[in-house]
């Protein structure tokens, strides 16, 4: 099996994912490392030309982020 460059980027983007997401609930840097995990995922769906999977990683960031900051913060 051969596996070009992108493929390689592609399957790290997606076991950092799995990683990550399996992780959060140990500490909120977790929830940040899936939220970048995702936009690589992203990237990646884009660069393959899934447009619509790089569409949804990208939103699947933007909301993993937003956990991370909402967990982040002190609630009073």
């Amino acid at each position: 099996m051969h596996l070009d460059a992108l493929s390689l980027f592609g399957l790290f983007a997606v076991t950092l994912m799995l990683v990550t997401y399996a992780l959060e609930n140990r500490s909120p840097w977790y929830v940040l490392a899936f939220a970048v995990a995702c936009l690589l995922g992203s990237v990646y769906g884009f660069l393959q030309g899934a447009w619509p999977f790089g569409m949804v990683e990208a939103v699947w960031s933007v909301v993993a982020a937003r956990r991370w900051w909402t967990l982040r913060v002190p609630r009073k």
